[in-house]
């Protein structure tokens, strides 16, 4: 029962963080879960196993907030599959002591790409609320997201939604929406490939349970803080996070201890706060900019009036 709490607590968090930033549901669950000592692939399929009822509340939450592009979801999600199946696969063939410092390093340069993202280079913002992308774009990016997201034990979100915002064409709610509901498509192969690759007998319905609790009760609320919550700012946060949790499991591996690994960590945690506090900079610049702007629009909206 003190399992099911603990992991109901992680899901809760690691679902509020994805769904207002459209990612790190798996990169942060996954993170806790090597930090606890699970064997890599196994934490890779509890996720993605939790992941398939986390998805489909996430998906009806944004649905119902009106944050989903249906085409987008398909054109996306369906390549996601393909490729989470194949990294599933590849994942459970490796051994525990080569998957661990493998799946850390891919979770660690995804933190830093959060990290980097959302302090330095904030997304551009669209309000189109149908995505122009085709097919040629979608499908590669979802075959790359979805095999790096089942291998790597998170990776959707970090991979598909940045590079949706980057283009600046489809409105931040309509991108975290929709590349949150084709996760499920994603989930589920990856669910599939790793019963196959590992069975079920390596998998604790605690750690599934609570994850997928925790996940579930957070999905309507996260839905609605995506369109509340300053993006910058969460996301600079988290990926602080996850940058030191897979730190540590690498260091772990190269057996680096002592003064090294408190030098690591303190130029982790400074450049950490230099990121958030960049982070926070900007928006309020951001904010100061636009109220400036709609100050100098208010004489010529008032003259056309006239």
């Amino acid at each position: 029962m003190r399992t099911l709490i603990v992991f109901a607590l992680v899901g809760f968090g690691a679902q509020l963080v994805d769904g207002a930033l459209g990612m790190a549901y798996g990169v942060t669950s996954t993170s806790l879960l090597l930090l606890a000592g699970t064997n890599p692939a196994t934490a890779s399929a509890s996720v993605h196993l939790a992941e398939v009822g986390t998805t489909i509340a996430a998906g009806v939450s944004h649905w119902r907030f009106g944050n989903v592009d249906w085409r987008l979801v398909l054109r996306l999600g369906v390549p996601g599959a393909i490729g989470a199946f194949l990294g599933a696969t590849a994942l459970s063939a490796l051994s525990t002591e080569d998957a661990a410092p493998y799946m850390s390093g891919i979770l660690l340069a995804l933190g830093v790409y959060i990290l980097v993202r959302f302090s330095v280079r904030p997304p551009r913002v669209s309000t189109a609320r149908v995505s122009p992308h085709r097919s040629k774009f979608l499908s590669p990016l979802g075959l790359v997201a979805g095999f790096v997201d089942a291998s790597g034990g998170g990776g959707w979100g970090p991979v598909a939604t940045p590079a949706l915002l980057t283009a600046g064409r489809t409105a931040p709610r309509t991108v975290v929406g929709s590349v949150d509901t084709s996760e499920f498509l994603v989930a589920a192969a990856a669910s599939i490939g790793f019963l196959l690759g590992l069975g079920a007998e390596v998998l604790d319905p605690w750690t599934i349970g609570g994850l997928l609790l925790g996940g579930v009760l957070a999905a309507p609320l996260a839905a609605w803080l995506v369109t509340k919550v300053p993006a910058p700012v969460l996301g600079t946060a988290v990926g602080g996070i996850i940058v030191l949790t897979n730190t540590r499991t690498i260091l772990r591996a190269l057996e680096v201890g002592g003064a090294a690994t408190t030098a690591v960590y303190l130029v982790i945690v400074v450049l950490w706060v230099a990121a958030v506090t960049t982070a926070v900079a900007k928006l309020r610049q951001t904010t100061a900019d636009e109220r400036a702007a709609a100050v100098l629009a208010e004489p010529a909206a008032t003259a056309a009036r006239d």
